[in-house]
């Protein structure tokens, strides 16, 4: 058999943006061009890049006063999706591009006074979803698009009943992940939701990662498999003492165990790099 190989090390360097936006969103098309999403205290901001992050142009929906761009998902470098977030329910949008971030269509407004968008996921480039907090207080919400966002509609109407206070996290735009056709988002109360049918229902499981403070449980899941994935998260209010923060699952988020040794900092993203964990 062969050895498994060892991590790859990575060297960063800072590079001006031009903005000082709090960003919250990252996709990464290619090895030279990306999107990222986020907010000043006044407006909401996506900027994109496609000279390996060398320069960064602002390419913000107009119209974005008010606004936190908390998700982006990307397909290449005219293609993308963005997720909004806002204080009027009217606030939560999904906002789509062709090209190049130089014209966005709001492909959908919010009408549901319950909800909160916290993010996405893609299968592809057309099929995709999207998690909402429970609008009614018992059932996460999970909107669907088959081409690629500029139409959504609801399913995931079997779905297990919500604990009561839980919902999800709009922290890094991976509180929901996808693999192959299955999908997984994961909650405040620690659990993970999974689908095996593109986000028409769903089963839940309990996994040991902190939770129940409204400020702690899972920010963000990867799977590089449709088995092998990770979990993690902490109390953004303790950021440097949030124990039982980095979980992992082999069977494809049946069972969940912590990872061992894992330093007690909160985390609000974690992918997979060749294999190896990267947070």
């Amino acid at each position: 058999s062969l050895a498994s190989a060892a991590p790859r090390g990575f060297a960063w360097h800072d590079t001006p943006t031009g903005t000082t936006a709090h960003f919250r969103g990252l996709a990464a098309v290619s090895a030279t061009t990306a999107w990222v999403s986020g907010y000043t205290p006044t407006d909401g901001v996506v900027l994109r890049t496609t000279d390996r992050g060398s320069t960064w142009q602002d390419v913000s929906p107009s119209g974005a006063a008010g606004l936190q761009f908390r998700d982006i998902e990307a397909f290449d470098a005219n293609h993308a999706v963005a997720m909004s977030i806002g204080g009027d329910p009217a606030d939560f949008r999904i906002y789509v591009t062709a090209d190049g971030g130089q014209t966005w269509s709001i492909t959908q407004q919010n009408t549901n006074p319950g909800a909160f968008y916290d993010c996405m996921t893609f299968f592809n480039d057309k099929r995709g979803l999207l998690v909402s907090d429970p609008p009614d207080g018992q059932h996460f919400l999970v909107l669907a698009t088959d081409d690629g966002g500029l139409h959504w509609h609801v399913t995931g109407l079997q779905m297990p009943a919500a604990l009561p206070g839980e919902a999800a996290f709009a922290a890094s735009g991976e509180c929901i992940t996808s693999h192959g056709g299955r999908a997984w988002f994961g909650t405040t109360a620690g659990r993970v939701f999974r689908s095996d049918d593109g986000g028409a229902s769903w089963t839940v499981s309990q996994t040991p990662v902190a939770n129940g403070s409204g400020t702690n449980g899972i920010n963000a899941l990867a799977f590089r498999s449709a088995q092998h994935g990770l979990a993690v998260g902490g109390d953004f209010l303790a950021p440097a003492a949030s124990p039982d923060n980095f979980a992992s699952t082999s069977d494809g988020g049946l069972t969940w165990s912590l990872v061992p040794a894992a330093p007690a900092e909160y985390r609000s993203g974690v992918t997979w790099v060749d294999g190896h964990t990267a947070i």
